[in-house]
């Protein structure tokens, strides 16, 4: 589909910034998840980085399509319980005059990790491909799938942003307000690490297998044969990078783009008018894509000034 619209240096573009952005978020996932195996089974860092993925990456290898889907559904079930008890818990000690405040300035840093937290790079395609191209089904579950984790979302982000003691510190007083809601209350911290680690088990297990299938098409490797070079791609370097430096996965979300707005901005008003033409899902046209466009230059081009040490 890149190649089709962007060419040969788009494709490289585009293909590189999925592959950069994917990998950047597996080793986050590694990072953290080892982190919390470790001060929960006292094992080293190295170990319970290595547990979790051969344990994930394996399944993922091994397992069937249903086994993994049955292994999934029993993940998200426990979230949904663990979610609703760390709010009920959490819950208790919201000042709700803390909700009222906002800081406009976080806005542009913020972008990129509210598209990333959607994963639409990784679930929009496979919905499209798994729906058969059935416009009218395909909104839907785009605009439920939103939905659903946006009222989480936000859930969430009142919890935190109501109960931690001073919303008005800056960063380098406050490193994560998490801690400080997790310090506030002891009950609060076991519940914590058992919705992240179930949150990030199954994020894990969806991106391994988008980008393994990613990577097998990339390497023009047979479709019909599950060959296991494309899931050492995928496990072994996410875990030496979470070894040894965690804190990438931050760095990449700061340049985390929208390459999917130049695609269709090339399929809809660049292709030949003898190409094929398809039917367009979102509505709006050049001002819907411009601003896409326009939004996510402008946060790329904020955080590189940032960087370079320009107010």
């Amino acid at each position: 589909m890149a190649m089709r619209t962007l060419g040969k240096v788009g494709v490289q573009i585009a293909c590189w910034s999925y592959i950069f952005i994917h990998y950047a978020l597996l080793v986050a996932y590694v990072a953290r998840s080892s982190d919390i195996l470790m001060n929960s089974l006292g094992i080293p860092l190295w170990e319970s980085a290595t547990l979790f993925s051969l344990i994930l990456g394996g399944m993922c290898y091994f397992g069937s399509q249903r086994f993994i889907g049955a292994i999934n559904g029993a993940l998200v079930f426990g979230i949904i319980n663990s979610f609703a008890a760390l709010v009920a818990v959490a819950s208790g000690d919201l000042q709700w005059e803390a909700l009222l405040k906002a800081n406009f300035q976080a806005v542009p840093m913020s972008v990129p990790i509210i598209v990333l937290s959607f994963v639409y790079q990784n679930v929009v395609p496979v919905l499209c491909t798994n729906l058969e191209g059935n416009l009218s089904k395909i909104r839907t579950a785009i605009v439920l799938g939103t939905a659903i984790p946006l009222v989480l979302f936000l859930v969430w982000n009142a919890v935190i942003l109501g109960t931690i003691s001073n919303p008005e510190m800056t960063s380098d007083k406050i490193l994560d307000p998490l801690e400080e809601l997790r310090s506030s209350n002891g009950a609060i911290e076991p519940i914590v690490d058992v919705f992240s680690l179930l949150a990030i088990a199954t994020s894990y297990i969806g991106f391994v297998l988008g980008l393994s299938d990613f990577l097998a098409d990339l390497l023009k490797l047979p479709a019909s044969e599950r060959t296991p070079l494309p899931y050492l791609l995928n496990l072994i370097p996410p875990l030496f990078l979470s070894l040894l430096d965690p804190e990438i996965f931050f760095k990449a979300l700061d340049f985390a783009g929208t390459y999917g707005a130049a695609m269709s901005w090339s399929d809809r008003y660049l292709a030949p008018s003898s190409s094929l033409k398809l039917p367009q899902l979102v509505p709006g046209g050049r001002l819907t894509l411009s601003l896409v466009i326009g939004g996510a230059g402008l946060v790329i081009f904020s955080e590189l000034l940032e960087k370079f040490g320009y107010p």
